[in-house]
């Protein structure tokens, strides 16, 4: 456990439909937990391009591979993307999120580990079915079933060693504000990292996952468990969209009709926050 993170300064929000704005501390350590290769800026653009290059801000991103065989859901987002192979894909999108964070002034670290949709179980029995059918040696063998359901599966508890491990290490240097999903979408890799920042943070600063939290709201139980109060970062000029339009490989299939101007919507720990400036009347 880290302990709790720094005091989170906000400010009452004018003329907006929520009740605080954050106000930017450039002088706090940041480690952002993105699951994979556009979340952080997705969810969290505005904040990242307020703190730029003056903060000490770090985004980690763990579902950064893929492997063979496989499976229908796999290969139809293959397909979504336009990809003409996964390794062809995944080289891409690092490459896009390495830029667009450099850009930011923000260091980048890639975890390594498979997407949801590529990860597989262990034992030689379910390597040796899945050469049959791919889906049999998957912890996740469909995105709607499966990867949407939201549910951490016992077959995956090494990944989860493994981030846990990964973001205490990440933390260990000091006093740390860490940013993570809030888990909105249920999508089972951003539920896992969710889970994980809960585990190993004090008071973590979770942010609203986009373009799901465009349709859904987060899970009232674990709001209510974290006391966690929102927090709107809002947009400034263009905001994020340039930054989200870096993600070339993703941005047409999530936002088809253009990416519209989106603010990032933080949740934090009630007790974590200071008024340090009023808005006008």
């Amino acid at each position: 456990m880290i302990g709790r993170t720094p005091r989170i300064g906000v400010r009452r929000a004018p003329a907006h439909d929520r009740t605080w704005e954050l106000v930017p501390n450039v002088s706090l350590r940041y480690v952002f937990l993105s699951p994979h290769l556009d979340d952080a800026v997705l969810s969290c653009g505005n904040l990242l391009l307020a703190l730029g290059p003056a903060a000490d801000v770090t985004v980690c991103t763990m579902f950064t591979e893929q492997s063979p065989p496989h499976t229908a859901s796999a290969r139809a987002y293959l397909r979504q993307c336009g990809a003409g192979s996964a390794p062809e894909l995944y080289a891409r999108r690092r490459a896009e999120d390495a830029g667009v964070l450099g850009a930011v002034g923000a260091e980048h670290v890639h975890a390594g580990f498979d997407d949801a949709l590529f990860r597989k179980r262990s034992g030689a029995l379910a390597t040796r079915l899945a050469r049959l059918l791919p889906e049999v040696g998957h912890v996740y063998p469909t995105y709607r079933l499966h990867v949407a359901a939201g549910r951490v599966r016992r077959s995956d508890r090494h990944v989860v060693r493994a981030v846990t491990e990964l973001v205490e290490r990440l933390v260990a240097p000091g006093p740390t504000v860490l940013v993570a999903p809030l888990g909105v979408g249920r999508h089972v890799d951003h539920v896992l990292v969710r889970d994980v920042a809960a585990h190993v943070g004090g008071d973590v600063l979770y942010y609203a996952d986009l373009p799901y939290a465009l349709r859904q709201g987060p899970d009232p139980a674990f709001v209510a468990e974290h006391r966690l109060a929102p927090v709107a970062v809002p947009v400034s000029g263009h905001g994020k969209t340039p930054l989200i339009a870096g993600y070339r490989t993703q941005v047409e299939a999530l936002f088809p009709a253009g990416v519209p101007p989106l603010e990032d919507l933080l949740h934090v720990p009630a007790e974590s926050l200071t008024v340090i400036e009023e808005g006008p009347a």
